[in-house]
């Protein structure tokens, strides 16, 4: 009997200290197990336990036919689909741009949005997508109008397959009512985007097999030039880098960039805590949950709200991307290569940031004569131009006061790695920047190091805020 009253009071102090409230503690444990252990080591008793704790108790069928198979995060959801227009292909293409739209109280964009994602676009880039509209409104009648509207504007596109209209019915969505109120939010706000998480969720879970890649607009957006030639370009330079999310724009659910392979996962995960929070809170929480801490962010962004309405209650909404730019972007290519520097680095600003296409850059301590920054292709390159820039506005004289850039082959292997063996000087830098025009038609052999050597010791510190390089594109076919 006092090993039973001593057992109680030790439950007793460890539930006084405990400060992880139960409800997180199994949130987190629940989600640990449907990110992380395939379904196969999950027992059928567990599943169904599982199923059952994860959600809300369901008031009806349709809501526990839309979570049966929330165990298995590998697998697309089954729901089955209106096609409103238009019908899959059966070659993957590069890139699915998707967008969910509802009925709005004051103005709509999307068509709008769907005739810039084509005009911005040129012949050749339009074979490498498909653009899938989810008509998510439950108003039939709207959604048949739009679908009027969207076939007799795009009938061309809709027939080559690039556009698709759909809709996940009604029946397939949980409950809407009685839903928890998280941050003191009305409960109409609640119930708009929780529905909103719903409409993405079967949104991703469709695109899963159309193509590569996908990237997530709204239905307000306008978009910059040749915008999927810029998305290539910023896909190969991280190749070999692990990323989950990547982003185009800095404002809400625009221009968010997967791997396709990852979308059913994030389509379960959207719909198991749709009703927690708002859809980009949600998906840094799935960013890091896949191991990728910091946000990549390309700048300038390659898409821009344009709504000025918003689809919550019709409500002004300004919002706008200051780092957008619309005009043909001369976007470096930045071949895959490895990063080296014998220069000091300080903190998290390593030499791989000023290689990088998004927004961030080197920082080192004050370099010495003979201190080197350099970049080793993965294979021999032609190079048309090459400019740099180093320095910032906030810390203006953490520049490169005195270097030179060469170009190197003959690549050799040393105790620290791969290195060229010959070099030639291209040219020095003149207030911490150069930038090198026809390079392929300046020197005779494919190059393999892009070297900066400082010349002269400074006391400043150094910031590379960009390495851009442009390579030769080979006659067209």
């Amino acid at each position: 009997m006092r090993l039973v009253w001593k057992s109680l009071d030790k439950m007793r102090c460890l539930r006084k200290r405990s400060t992880i409230p139960f409800l997180g503690f199994l949130i987190t444990f629940l989600l640990f197990l449907n990110l992380y252990i395939e379904d196969g080591y999950v027992l059928e008793g567990d599943k169904r336990q599982l199923r059952e704790a994860s959600v809300h108790p369901p008031s009806s069928e349709r809501y526990a036919h839309t979570f049966r198979d929330l165990s298995n995060f590998s697998g697309t959801i089954n729901v089955t689909y209106r096609y409103l227009a238009g019908t899959p292909l059966n070659r993957k293409k590069f890139l699915t741009i998707g967008l969910s739209s509802v009925k709005r109280k004051r103005g709509n964009y999307l068509l709008e949005t769907i005739k810039s994602i084509f005009d911005q676009s040129s012949y050749e880039e339009l074979k490498e997508i498909v653009v899938v509209v989810h008509l998510a409104d439950f108003d039939l009648i709207w959604c048949e109008n739009v679908v009027q509207e969207i076939t007799r504007k795009f009938a061309h596109h809709i027939i080559a397959g690039r556009l698709l209209v759909i809709q996940a019915p009604e029946e397939f969505y949980p409950s809407l009512d009685g839903l928890k109120r998280n941050y003191n939010d009305p409960e109409d706000r609640v119930r708009f985007r929780s529905k909103q998480n719903v409409d993405y969720a079967f949104l991703l879970n469709f695109c899963t097999n159309l193509s590569h890649f996908y990237m997530m607009l709204e239905d307000d957006v306008r978009c910059s030039r040749n915008f999927l030639t810029a998305l290539k370009k910023v896909i190969t330079s991280r190749e070999g880098s692990y990323w989950v999310m990547m982003e185009f724009s800095k404002l809400g659910y625009i221009g968010k960039l997967y791997h396709s392979r990852d979308l059913p996962r994030l389509a379960h995960f959207l719909l198991m805590f749709y009703q927690e929070m708002p859809c980009d809170w949600l998906l840094i929480h799935f960013r890091g949950l896949l191991a990728q801490k910091d946000v990549i962010r390309f700048k300038p962004s390659l898409f821009q709200h344009m709504g000025y309405y918003s689809s919550y209650k019709g409500v002004e909404n300004k919002l706008k991307d200051d780092d957008f730019e619309e005009d043909s972007i001369d976007i470096p290519d930045n071949p895959p290569a490895g990063i080296y520097t014998n220069i000091n680095v300080f903190e998290n600003y390593d030499a791989t940031k000023a290689y990088s296409t998004v927004d961030e850059y080197f920082w080192g301590k004050p370099p010495s004569t003979g201190d080197f920054f350099v970049i080793v292709f993965n294979k021999s390159t032609k190079i048309s131009k090459i400019r740099i820039a180093t320095g910032s506005d906030d810390r203006q004289s953490d520049f490169l006061h005195h270097g030179a850039l060469e170009v190197g082959e003959k690549l050799v292997g040393t105790k620290k790695g791969k290195q060229c063996s010959s070099f030639i000087t291209l040219g020095e830098f003149k207030n911490g920047n150069i930038e090198v025009q026809d390079v392929d038609h300046k020197i005779g052999f494919d190059i393999e190091c892009v070297r900066i050597v400082v010349t002269a010791s400074q006391k400043e510190w150094l910031i590379i805020r960009s390495i851009s390089l442009w390579t030769t594109q080979p006659p067209s076919q």
